[in-house]
């Protein structure tokens, strides 16, 4: 009897152990975490291992990054909850099954080097397939997932039926209930529709991831940088006092160059080289006038001046005459003496 105890308590050690070795398989590790993200064991830090059935939870500012052994990357955002639920790995680097549950937040997908079929993603609403992809998807408080494809193609199944995801940027919408809308362009009206500014943070830019994984684009959502409320806002900008500035002063606005006339006397203004409109003409007088043009024109002095003078040369005349005839008499009167 003793003997058979002793068998059977060996037994149970053996297969604890091996069942504990199984539980604490790694499956991968973080390579980025921001604030606070924690595991099975508590805090998890740069480089440690996570493990099959642990589940991740991220803090409301908490970011962590993953990659898993066969390539696969995941990101886990703000306010998430995460569970690695089936792992089975094999010899050439790739998995049989990886199959996580998310419960809420924030996540984006990375396909490794495994089959796509090897990959499952269990959400409230529905399952996410993966085709070699690269997406992103958020799980809300009351179970409502969106999906958006960023590479490859991805199926969704729900209640509802299925959706197929085949262009980048693709999006689908769905709640627990089945309600699921079609596949269509994502867009910034997505965050109103799902009652939430910061849904999609590695979209919007409201969390940055590292690596490869940062380098996907945002679908034109990157310009919307919805409010951390998780941070303290900065202050505003204290604006400069303005400064005083002198008027503008008007330039001078050069003078164009005006045609050239001939000189005109003003009338409202007396002329000092011709005589004013309203006094009469006054004779020109013999004295004072040095100048004697020959020209005969109105106006000049040389034909009046040599008129005057031929008027007195004929009283010239007229007087030696009568000097003539007086000698002439007193050459008689003087014979008659004789």
């Amino acid at each position: 009897m003793r003997g058979q105890r002793l068998l059977f308590q060996a037994l149970f050690l053996t297969l604890c152990g091996v069942g504990l070795a199984a539980a604490a398989e790694p499956v991968g590790q973080a390579v980025v975490i921001k604030t606070e993200v924690t595991g099975q064991a508590g805090p998890i830090e740069v480089n440690t291992s996570v493990h099959r059935d642990e589940r991740i939870k991220t803090s409301q500012s908490g970011l962590g990054q993953f990659v898993f052994r066969d390539g696969t990357k995941l990101a886990v955002g703000w306010g998430s909850s995460v569970v690695i639920d089936r792992y089975v790995f094999d010899d050439s680097q790739s998995v049989r099954q990886l199959t996580i549950k998310a419960a809420k937040g924030t996540f984006r997908w990375v396909s490794g080097n495994s089959k796509s079929s090897a990959y499952q993603i269990l959400t409230p609403a529905g399952t996410i397939g993966v085709r070699g992809t690269a997406f992103d998807f958020y799980v809300g408080p009351d179970g409502t997932t969106a999906v958006v494809l960023l590479n490859g193609a991805a199926r969704f199944c729900g209640p509802g039926g299925c959706r197929q995801l085949q262009q980048r940027c693709d999006c689908v919408v769905a709640k627990p209930n089945g309600d699921m809308t079609s596949a269509r362009q994502v867009d910034r009206d997505i965050l109103h529709s799902l009652g939430n500014q910061r849904a999609l943070p590695f979209l919007s830019g409201n969390q940055r991831l590292s690596g490869g994984l940062g380098m996907l684009g945002g679908c034109n959502m990157a310009s919307l940088l919805p409010e951390r409320s998780d941070r303290d806002r900065p202050p505003p900008p204290v604006a400069p006092a303005p400064q005083r500035q002198d008027p503008p002063q008007r330039q001078a606005e050069p003078q164009k160059e005006r045609p050239h006339r001939p000189d005109m006397p003003h009338h409202d203004e007396p002329h000092h080289d011709k005589p004013h409109h309203d006094k009469p003409d006054r004779p020109d007088k013999h004295e004072g006038h040095g100048r004697h043009d020959d020209d005969g024109k109105p106006g000049n002095h040389g034909l009046d001046h040599r008129g005057h003078d031929h008027h007195h040369d004929g009283d010239g005349d007229r007087d030696d005459d009568h000097d003539n005839d007086r000698n002439h008499h007193r050459g008689r009167d003087f014979n008659r003496g004789r």
